[in-house]
């Protein structure tokens, strides 16, 4: 079954809307913003980022509040904020299935 767009999101597309989360930025500030809270694991390149901000413009997640010159600042809209929140959830229920699972295995043994 195909999966559906943005029903799970891409490791660039949940640290963009992490980072807008709790302020507006522009493009520039949320690549500084990824870097610094993923201490550089995560390199949003102007490839990767201007191709994610559109996709989320266009789907509702995201929405332009300023535009001066080429600089644009991004707002996480109320749609954006579901859609984190479910990520997370099914990031720490993947978590904490890897965790039980690593609670519960048994190495297998060959009997000689």
């Amino acid at each position: 079954m195909p999966k559906k767009a943005l029903e799970t999101l891409s490791e660039p597309m949940f640290y963009v809307l992490m980072a807008l989360k709790g302020q507006n930025l522009c493009g520039a500030d949320i690549v500084t913003w990824v870097n610094n809270r993923t201490q550089g694991r995560v390199a949003l390149g102007p490839g990767t980022l201007y191709t994610i901000l559109p996709k989320l413009t266009e789907s509702g997640m995201l929405h332009e509040v300023s535009t001066e010159g080429r600089r644009r600042t991004y707002e996480i809209t109320e749609q954006g904020r579901a859609l984190y929140e479910a990520e997370c959830a099914r990031l720490r229920r993947q978590v904490a299935d890897m965790e039980a699972e690593e609670r519960e295995h048994t190495p297998f043994r060959k009997e000689a």
